[in-house]
């Protein structure tokens, strides 16, 4: 255990700075989206459309893999990262493209990275429709590779899922995470390694669980039932705290109930082995919620009954756009 307390500052990421650089880059680009971009498209015959379209990486969890010789979930992770938000605006996904970049093919290696991807693309109900391999010599170290993946998806612009219509008094229900997903790595490798890293390698590596088929269940649900969902969230980088507000419309503040969910052992794992301030932990990983939910109170017992293993776990009320753990 390390003598002082861990941050995610301290284990090479600035989060502040890389809002600042999304604020930045929302100024000069303002048709960038919260998740994921939208574009108009007018089908004959069939009304207005919005093609949707993001893209994301795995991050330093591609480290974990290497240090194990791990390689065959790591392309379900490059999947999740970008449908989980393509979804989030109520898009059904539709292609996915992979960059793969390494400074030497290893061919037995790239068929298990390839066939995570293709698993990926298999849940989250989408085709791998093209990417790249790119080797080049001398750029990565040996061993080690790099994943991208950008996702492209479609939604009538009618069904459009953007948190504009989230009052005061509507619930929060949140979808349990599969652990870590793909954030917060670059402190959990601060905190696992050598025997402990072998030890918690099984569950450190466990796939980014993909909400594709969730919410599809529960739009057409509530599509049969004239209901609507009002917000959805993919909890990622910065926890509940830093991607929930991306759905918020100014005034309204999300209230999470810490106690409304079991969070999984490897989180306080993470925290008493790290001594990392409890702030750190909800502003660094999901904690247990992969997916929020925003409905009607009266839209509760027709979630419940979609998403049986989705908790009530939160309101919206009067305030400051923010989120606040109680």
């Amino acid at each position: 255990m390390s003598k002082a307390s861990l941050t995610y500052k301290k284990s090479g990421v600035d989060i502040d700075l890389a809002d600042k650089l999304v604020d930045h880059i929302a100024r000069k680009a303002p048709a960038i989206g919260g998740f994921a971009g939208l574009f108009p498209l007018d089908l004959d015959g069939s009304g207005p459309f919005e093609m949707v379209a993001c893209t994301d990486g795995v991050g330093t969890k591609l480290k974990l893999a290497f240090a194990l010789d791990k390689h065959d979930t790591i392309g379900i992770d490059l999947v999740a990262m970008s449908v989980n938000d393509l979804v989030c605006c109520g898009a059904k996904p539709l292609i996915f493209l992979d960059y793969y970049a390494t400074g030497k093919l290893h061919l037995n290696r790239s068929k298990k990275i390839i066939a995570g991807i293709m698993e990926g693309c298999r849940r989250g109900r989408c085709v791998l429709l093209g990417g790249e391999t790119a080797e080049m010599p001398g750029m990565y170290a040996e061993g080690e590779y790099d994943l991208a993946g950008f996702a492209v998806g479609i939604v009538k612009r009618s069904e459009v899922i953007d948190g504009s219509k989230i009052y005061p008094g509507d619930l929060i229900l949140g979808l349990p995470s599969s652990g870590l997903h793909s954030n917060g790595y670059s402190l959990a490798r601060q905190v696992f390694k050598g025997k402990d890293l072998k030890k918690w390698g099984k569950t450190l590596l466990a796939p980014t669980r993909i909400y594709v088929d969730e919410v599809q269940a529960l739009q057409a649900a509530f599509r049969k039932a004239e209901r609507i969902i009002l917000g959805l969230s993919h909890v990622t980088g910065g926890g509940l705290v830093e991607n929930v507000p991306r759905i918020l419309p100014r005034g309204r503040k999300a209230v999470f109930r810490r106690d409304a969910w079991k969070r999984p052992t490897v989180f306080g794992e993470i925290q008493k082995r790290g001594r990392v301030p409890e702030k750190e932990m909800w502003r660094t990983f999901n904690m247990g919620i992969g997916l929020v939910i925003v409905i009607r109170p009266d839209s509760l017992d027709l979630a419940k009954r979609i998403l049986p293993e989705a908790r009530l776990i939160g309101e919206i009320v009067d305030g400051k756009r923010e989120v606040e753990i109680v």
